[in-house]
């Protein structure tokens, strides 16, 4: 089967190897991101719907599932805003009862004020929300949301959806100097992590070409220098993902998988390598064969080149 919905494995620095599921046409969303990895958005919206067929999405996780070794997570995340798809809490709930891997949400939160909203996320086993600023001009300089998007918002409905949830939430910071990093903007986000009680803040920088040039990855010293000014028990920098040495090969048609996965965010040679499960020398076979036919274009950014696919 050709996957649509699904991509990867990919290797993801938080969790390991895990199935991406795409939920939302590219790019659908209720922010514009300027680190955005999946470039600028183009259906910008916070309205709900079926955007992509639900049974087709239940119909490739069960053939994948029966085909190939478990990852370790299944994640919610892709070309947009998970939560905007109206089955997300159907697809949830059909993974935890087939008992598959945990299943993990990445969202930007912006719609958690919704209560049917919460209630899906729930049937998730891990929900990593992310919080980039909490005054409103850093958030709108940083996440330039729909206009009915208030960051005060985000927060009341991730502090309703810690009430609920009983798995764990991953607070994520993408930290973008000075933007969110005065402080004021630290004592900001201090009482709004002290609302949610997360079980972890992830401090984030760039790490894949984002949507606008400017945007730079902070160094390490200064990531680490937050940690204690945001007084919280599990403050991380999130580390960069090391391969999992005995992974088996996951997906036997190796050029599909390469342009489903790069389709969606820009990878290195190495990243490819470690979520397909094949040895390096192995990948570059098929990344000269798509250059040279091409379907695909090497980039050279900070951490090295990276691969996108050609429209």
């Amino acid at each position: 089967m050709a996957y649509r919905y699904l991509f990867g494995p990919v290797p993801s620095r938080r969790l390991g190897i895990s199935l991406g599921v795409d939920l939302v046409p590219p790019k659908t969303c209720s922010m514009n991101c300027v680190y955005c990895e999946c470039g600028p958005t183009t259906t910008f919206t916070t309205d709900r719907a079926e955007y992509v067929p639900t049974g087709e999405v239940l119909a490739e996780l069960d053939d994948f599932l029966d085909r190939y070794p478990r990852p370790d997570f299944i994640t919610f995340s892709g070309s947009g805003e998970p939560t905007l798809h109206s089955g997300l809490g159907r697809i949830a709930s059909h993974l935890r009862a087939r008992g598959a891997a945990p299943v993990a949400l990445l969202t930007n939160a912006s719609l958690m004020d919704r209560p049917d909203v919460r209630s899906e996320a729930a049937a998730a086993d891990l929900i990593l929300p992310s919080l980039d600023a909490v005054s409103d001009a850093a958030f709108h300089a940083i996440n330039r949301p729909v206009p009915s998007v208030r960051s005060e918002a985000i927060i009341d409905g991730l502090a309703a959806l810690r009430e609920i949830f009983t798995g764990e939430i991953w607070l994520e910071i993408f930290v973008l100097a000075p933007l969110n990093t005065e402080p004021d903007e630290l004592a900001r986000f201090r009482d709004a992590i002290r609302r949610i009680r997360p079980d972890r803040v992830q401090l984030n920088t760039l790490d894949r070409p984002g949507t606008e040039p400017w945007v730079r990855p902070v160094p390490l010293a200064e990531l680490e220098a937050m940690i204690p000014q945001l007084d919280h028990p599990r403050v991380e920098v999130i580390a960069r993902y090391r391969r999992r040495r005995d992974m088996a090969t996951f997906r036997p048609d190796l050029e599909s998988a390469i342009i489903e996965t790069i389709a969606r965010r820009p990878c290195t040679a190495e990243d490819l390598a470690a979520g397909l499960g094949i040895r390096p020398a192995e990948l570059n076979k098929y990344l000269d064969i798509l250059e040279t036919e091409r379907r695909i274009r090497a980039e050279i950014q900070d951490r090295g080149i990276f691969y996108r696919t050609l429209a």
